[in-house]
């Protein structure tokens, strides 16, 4: 069965970044679903049917980018953005949720916003995060993965490189040169099992990514 993969939107131009990398990884057969977090119902019922229709609707907006008219649209409740998309993502067995960058990423450059940052800090589930302007390569692909000295500690960072690879027709490095387009690594040694805990020499790495990230939870590989 095909590994779900969530995608985290809400229709600003660095979720559409989101969508792009989204995009890239469905050929290697993980299925995708676009998920909005409201934070709070409103008490009045008019007011209430317009949030839910304008969430609704940033959805469908995402599915036209996608050319995904049936993908699966999620429209969950949340105080934390990123507690709502893990509750989302374990009801659905989902083994990703893709982020796009905060909304302040120079173009080209990887840096989680708040609600990725929370997942990366022991979520129980896959994080990746696609470089800010990444929705501008409209023939974009992934074409080389790479696996840095700082994760390649991690079987399951090996794993996923691999299977991906396969997958997409990739080659796999452990260079970060300008040509790779994905990097993979694992969690921290002593990570607790099935959670993400990021090491400093990898967030040290990662620091200077121009590339998009994937990071796993311990002994958890991310798999099509």
């Amino acid at each position: 069965m095909s590994a779900n993969v969530i995608i985290s939107y809400d229709g600003t131009p660095n979720d559409d970044d989101a969508l792009a990398l989204g995009r890239m990884l469905a050929p290697a057969g993980f299925s995708l679903a676009l998920a909005y977090v409201r934070h709070a119902r409103e008490f009045d019922p008019s007011r209430e049917e317009i949030a839910q229709h304008d969430a609704e609707q940033r959805l469908d907006r995402g599915a036209a980018f996608l050319g995904e008219s049936a993908i699966d649209r999620h429209v969950v409740i949340g105080a934390s953005t990123g507690d709502a998309l893990a509750q989302l993502a374990e009801s659905q067995n989902a083994t990703m949720i893709v982020f796009g960058s905060d909304y302040r990423t120079p173009p080209g450059r990887v840096e989680p916003g708040t609600s990725a940052q929370q997942l990366l800090e022991g979520g129980a589930v896959g994080v990746a995060i696609a470089p800010a302007g990444l929705r501008t390569q409209l023939d974009g692909g992934i074409r080389s993965i790479a696996v840095p000295l700082a994760g390649a500690m991690s079987d399951v960072a090996r794993q996923t490189a691999r299977a991906l690879a396969e997958k997409l027709g990739a080659t796999v490095t452990q260079s970060l040169g300008a040509q790779v387009d994905l990097i993979v690594v694992g969690s921290a040694p002593g990570a607790p099992a099935g959670r993400v805990v990021v090491g400093g020499d990898v967030r040290s790495e990662l620091s200077s990514a121009r590339s998009s990230v994937l990071v796993l939870p311990a002994e958890s590989p991310v798999l099509p």
